[in-house]
């Protein structure tokens, strides 16, 4: 199951999870297709936060880099 979820898009694993919130909200599952359902929706947010995580990091990077050339750009000569 992990390793299907983990070629999922952002996109495609939200809309996943928001399918299975919406079974166990219902109250028509049964125990075990309840715990079965679970187990997937935490798995799906699990991949979520990774890429989000992910997407941070790649943004702080940017930002840092940006951040260097802008002071670099803007020293005042001595």
């Amino acid at each position: 199951m992990s390793e299907e979820v983990d070629k999922m898009s952002f996109e495609d694993s939200m809309k996943a999870l928001e399918d299975l919130v919406k079974q166990l909200e219902s109250g028509e599952l049964d125990l075990d297709k309840s715990l079965e359902v679970y187990e997937r929706a935490v798995v799906l947010r699990d991949h979520c936060k990774k890429i989000l995580d992910e997407s941070d990091r790649k943004v702080q990077t940017i930002m840092e880099t940006a951040s260097g050339i802008v002071k670099k750009d803007f020293q005042v000569n001595e």
